[in-house]
């Protein structure tokens, strides 16, 4: 297959993830509810976006990569690297959901690094294709990255959305879908059966469709790597809460912040991950 331009892939991703997962647990002792599985879906995800994509192109904003977290209630892996890149500081992580802090369970345009205000289900893809065409209208550089949710896609606005990066042939736009099989509290291959085959339904709209194991760095690497001539969709196969034991597919743990008992026991596991 054709390949683009592409950065070498670091061998260091998987001890970087589990970093980044332990990093979540720490910021979890100071808040008594967050969301924490819905993070660690789709940390491979993010670290290979930030980590090996995200080009630093001087100039003129619009002359650059572009992340849209479209899956807002993941962003304590967004803020955790931000912080990592010097774009957040000390006190923005320790005051994290605190009076005063600037950053919230859902991420805020404004705040250093966060493109867009997300966490409202459904908004996030439309603005990642408004820049994808914005770049295409004034010729300028640079890729559209934007992760959404697969509770996202039952919203009419994706829909809309994802028509519209077909229409415009937005070949600069690459969307990530964490399909963990979770939509808050419930899974969506019980109670939405119509949602699948999800492949089908983006293809049908035109859309260049992979479908990877969104825990494998190498393959999201890839992935993006595979040039486009139409918008291209990447459905990573993900398990809420990976990383943890207790956490994996259990749907409690959407919006809860680990007890002292479970929290030893993840830093735990996570610790064996790195032997």
């Amino acid at each position: 297959m054709r390949m683009s331009a592409q950065p070498k892939l670091s061998d260091n991703s998987v001890s970087r993830c589990n970093a980044y997962r332990k990093k979540i647990l720490e910021l979890s002792r100071t808040v008594s509810a967050l969301h924490v599985a819905p993070a660690f879906s789709c940390i491979e995800i993010v670290d290979v976006i930030y980590n090996q994509w995200l080009s630093k192109k001087p100039g003129l904003a619009n002359h650059r990569d572009v992340f849209l977290m479209s899956k807002g209630h993941g962003c304590l892996i967004q803020y955790i690297i931000l912080h990592e890149k010097g774009l957040l500081s000390d006190d923005d992580i320790k005051n994290y959901c605190k009076p005063g802090g600037r950053l919230g369970a859902h991420p805020d345009y404004g705040t250093s690094g966060i493109e867009a205000s997300t966490g409202s289900l459904g908004h996030g893809l439309g603005m990642a294709v408004g820049r994808a065409m914005g770049k295409k209208l004034q010729n300028t550089p640079g890729e559209v990255f934007c992760l959404i949710s697969d509770g996202e896609l039952q919203e009419g606005s994706t829909w809309e959305a994802i028509m519209m990066g077909a229409n415009k042939k937005l070949k600069n736009l690459t969307v990530f879908v964490d399909n963990n099989d979770f939509s808050g509290l419930e899974r969506m291959s019980e109670a939405h059966p119509a949602f699948y085959p999800l492949a089908d339904k983006f293809k049908a709209f035109g859309w260049d469709t992979y479908e990877i194991d969104g825990h494998d760095a190498m393959a999201i690497h890839q992935s993006i790597a595979l040039a486009h001539d139409a918008p291209k969709v990447i459905i990573c196969k993900t398990v809420k809460g990976k990383g943890v034991s207790y956490m994996e597919h259990e749907p409690i743990w959407h919006y809860r912040s680990p007890n002292d008992k479970e929290y030893a026991i993840a830093m735990q596991e996570l610790a064996c991950h790195e032997k």
